[in-house]
């Protein structure tokens, strides 16, 4: 009889201890779904190197991929504080609600950081953003996206460096050693927020020291009789210089208090694009200063912008995208 209790009292135990591994196994089930259920963040991906200096990016990957990638460029004057310390472009904060509301709709998100002035100038930094986006449409089945609709979002200096990207022709070399050289840097969808587009026409205070760090030469605008030389190096590092029928569509955001890069900047694009055949679409944000946490943008919902038109310029359109 004491045998039998033993026995039933260890069924008991071992039934007990069944119980909690199933409760215990159903608990990490659950936390792994939740936890897969949250976006992601792969940080400090190397996406090229010059001399040795690596180039990083952020990828933010969203709960499910809508298939579609976007290229961010936050700005800086096209500066960074020359030291360790220097704080990392890509971690600026400038568009961290546009880039939660791509993320909630499937976007899977690249925020990139590029060399910058006093040591390095426009070309360079140019140079820096085309790769980026080589680096992200070679790798489009890593990161689950489509190579040919890949669209890009930046502001001020990084709005500049946007527009390069949809402007210019961005054709890769197929001879290149390096495979993802050999990619296109062109992008497919544009938005840029309050953008440098002429540089040489930039003659506020601000802009015009900020110009000439990145070109390493004075404005034209600042001062009489520039020579045409120094009118043409300008004119190979702006935007609108390289406009064309085959850029894809553009949406600009400018606020018309803009004391850095004056509201006429977006108005110099806008033009060009249309007598180009582009499809354009200029939001003028009444009393808006420079940078979307200055005054005046409140009276908008400036995050929801980007959503908006790459919803309907990239995500709806993408059947008959084609990378260039």
């Amino acid at each position: 009889h004491a045998v039998e209790e033993l026995l039933e009292l260890l069924d008991l135990v071992l039934a007990d201890r069944a119980g909690r591994l199933l409760v215990l196994l159903t608990t990490l089930c659950v936390s792994d779904r939740l936890f897969a259920a949250e976006p992601s963040v792969e940080a400090n991906v190397v996406f090229g190197t010059y001399s040795g200096l690596a180039l990083l990016m952020d990828v933010y990957k969203p709960t499910t991929s809508n298939g579609l990638g976007i290229v961010v460029v936050n700005g800086s004057g096209w500066y960074r504080d020359l030291g360790y310390d220097a704080p990392v472009l890509k971690q600026s904060q400038e568009f961290r609600p546009a880039r939660e509301k791509l993320l909630g709709a499937g976007y899977t998100v690249f925020v990139i950081t590029h060399r910058a002035s006093p040591r390095f100038h426009l070309p360079d930094i140019t140079q820096d953003v085309q790769r980026a986006t080589r680096f992200i449409r070679a790798n489009a089945a890593r990161y689950g996206i489509r190579a040919d609709r890949i669209g890009a979002l930046g502001g001020s200096s990084g709005g500049h460096l946007v527009s390069m990207l949809g402007t210019l022709d961005g054709k890769g070399d197929p001879g290149a050693l390096d495979p993802v050289d050999r990619e296109s840097a062109k992008v497919q969808c544009v938005v840029a927020f309050y953008p440098a587009t002429d540089l040489a026409k930039i003659d506020t205070a601000s802009g015009s020291v900020a110009v000439s760090l990145a070109t390493g030469m004075r404005t034209p605008a600042s001062f009489a009789g520039a020579s045409a030389s120094a009118v043409k190096q300008f004119q190979d590092v702006s935007p609108v210089t390289h406009v064309t029928p085959d850029d894809p569509p553009f949406l600009l955001v400018h606020g018309d208090a803009d004391k850095t890069v004056p509201f006429q900047q977006s108005e110099i694009m806008e033009a060009a694009l249309r007598k180009a055949g582009v499809g354009v679409k200029l939001i003028r944000v009444p009393g808006a200063e420079h940078g979307t946490g200055s005054a005046g943008w409140d009276k908008i919902d400036w995050p929801s912008l980007p959503l908006e038109w790459f919803e309907t310029h990239l995500r709806q359109n993408a059947s008959s995208g084609r990378s260039r």
